[in-house]
Order: C-alpha cells, then sequence, then structure tokens
C-alpha cells in the first residue's frame, strides 16, 4: 500500500493510521486507499509542513483538521481536543499526523487509555517503536499527567 511510504508510517487498526507529514502524493495515497479524516498536530511551521494542506485535502475529498500541537509545550487542551475529534469521526478511515509521528502516537496512546479503556500497555506500543517518552522530558512529564488526572474517562 503506497500509504506505508509516508515518513515512520503506522497502520494502528483497520480504520486508524499515523504517520509523519504526507507529502501531496501521499495524501492523495491516502483519499484512493479510503481514508476519510485527516487530523494534522503538527505546527504550520514545523519541518515539511505544506502551506496549503488543508485546501488540498478537502479537495481530495477528505475531512482536514488541524490541531497545532507547540512540541515544546504540548497542553491538556489540545488533548481534549484531540479525543473529542477522534470521538467525533468514530467509525471512519482516519490518518493522524505530525512532523514525525511522535505527536500523533502520543496522542493516539492518550486517547486509547483515557478515552477507549485500553491499558497504557497495549496503547503505548506503536509509540514505543518510534521514539523512546523518556528522551523528551516534556512528553514524559506530559503523558504522565494526563494519565495521572485521568483526564476523562471511558
Amino acid at each position: 500500500m503506497a500509504l506505508n511510504n509516508i515518513l515512520n508510517f503506522l497502520r494502528l487498526e483497520d480504520r486508524l493510521c499515523c504517520g509523519g507529514q504526507p507529502t501531496p502524493p501521499q495524501f492523495e495515497d491516502a483519499a484512493r486507499a479510503g481514508i476519510e479524516v485527516v487530523i494534522n498536530l503538527a505546527l504550520p511551521t514545523s519541518d515539511n509542513a505544506l502551506p496549503n494542506e488543508p485546501e488540498l485535502v478537502r479537495a481530495l475529498g477528505m475531512e482536514h483538521v488541524h490541531i497545532p500541537v507547540v512540541w515544546e509545550a504540548p497542553q491538556p487542551a489540545d488533548l481534549e481536543q484531540f479525543m473529542n475529534t477522534m470521538d467525533a469521526h468514530a467509525g471512519k478511515h482516519i490518518l493522524v499526523h505530525c512532523a514525525m509521528n511522535y505527536r500523533a502516537t502520543a496522542f493516539i496512546g492518550l486517547w486509547r487509555v483515557l478515552g477507549q479503556g485500553w491499558n497504557i500497555e497495549q496503547a503505548f506500543a506503536p509509540q514505543r517503536t518510534l521514539w523512546n517518552l523518556a528522551d523528551y522530558p516534556v512528553w514524559e512529564a506530559f503523558v504522565q499527567t494526563m494519565l495521572t488526572n485521568h483526564l476523562r474517562t471511558p
């Protein structure tokens, strides 16, 4: 599948995948593969960000949701917006992306635990295949705080 060419691409479930920043041809591949919703967690200034991404994605018939998460300072409100977006699009084919698939795998892990009732080990297994939270203290603290505070329950 051409989606596998997206940087750090992971197919997590039949209807859920994540990756780093797709290129315009990779967005075309996503549309052909049946992706219905693209959730972008990167900043507009992130490496390889596409200034016209929302228009490109919509022109291909997919919905685009942008939740810009500052890498150095992720916020509980960002996670809440992400979780609400995931819940609002339940049952749809979703591609979550950021610059490197780091924000995406962390937010998906948190959503799975806090919103879907997954156990932490399973929910964060995809994240651990790409990066180590301990290497990024801001993210390690953010994830731990969100898990400890139980932002919300399923």
